[in-house]
């Protein structure tokens, strides 16, 4: 994860609102910043994750940035019994963390384009997707490769990345019913949101199109193709180059 040392911005620095703190359980602490998945507030998620990971909070072994949290993950014992409860003690910690001038990461203006083979075998919803909004698949494969999204975040299993936002004109709920299994490298969406399976795996999102690229190696460090935050445009493929750019997966 990127890091942003406290009192050295990398960038701009901005003052935070409507923030909040909550107790998750006895070990964790969830910073929140909004309640809507969007680019502005996955930015500040990415900034306010980078911050707390360079303050070198007692305590805590983890920072973990999701769409509109940031969990701290801590051990009470790194905390003075005397002093009081250490979720209070590091809560205060924070407080006084995002009370100032919280810096931003650089911005990469880089988009980095990820090969997508849409429609038949690849996309199997790409036309019920289609007709739901009114358009020709041809129209869903342009809406949604046209512009740049931003990755949110990695959730729901290693190598999961979630992109958005989505065209609003191809905005779709989950499936009624989820698939028992989805394909690895299949380039799903719903809610305003776009997501890739790395792994093969049970899903209820529409799934529109397959990428050939491995957004997951567990033997490189970084372990993910591309860290949140980053920019990326789905490029549309024929399935003979799909064939050819197929990437082994781990």
């Amino acid at each position: 994860m990127p890091t942003i040392p406290p009192g050295r911005a990398s960038g701009f620095a901005h003052r935070l609102t409507g923030w909040q703190i909550e107790p998750v359980g006895d070990r964790c602490l969830l910073v929140r910043l909004g309640d809507q998945v969007g680019a502005e507030t996955s930015r500040t998620v990415q900034n306010v994750a980078a911050y707390l990971s360079s303050a070198n909070l007692p305590g805590v072994f983890d920072v973990v940035p999701a769409f509109t949290t940031v969990a701290l993950h801590y051990q009470p014992l790194a905390f003075a019994r005397r002093q009081g409860a250490a979720s209070l003690q590091l809560a205060r910690r924070i407080e006084r963390l995002l009370g100032g001038d919280i810096p931003t990461l650089p911005v990469n203006d880089q988009v980095i384009d990820i090969p997508a083979c849409y429609g038949g075998e690849y996309g199997p919803d790409l036309e019920d997707v289609a007709r739901r909004c009114g358009l020709t698949a041809e129209e869903v494969v342009g809406l949604h490769s046209a512009a740049p999204m931003s990755l949110y975040v990695y959730f729901f299993s290693p190598g999961n990345p979630f992109f958005g936002p989505v065209d609003p004109r191809l905005k779709v709920p989950r499936r009624a019913t989820p698939r028992l299994l989805v394909e690895a490298g299949s380039v799903a969406i719903a809610n305003g949101i776009t997501s890739i399976y790395q792994t093969a795996l049970p899903g209820g999102w529409n799934v529109i199109a397959r990428t050939p690229w491995s957004m997951f190696d567990v033997t490189k460090t970084p372990p993910t193709r591309m860290q949140p935050g980053a920019r990326v445009r789905f490029h549309p493929i024929s399935p003979s180059q799909f064939a050819q750019m197929q990437e082994p997966r781990s």
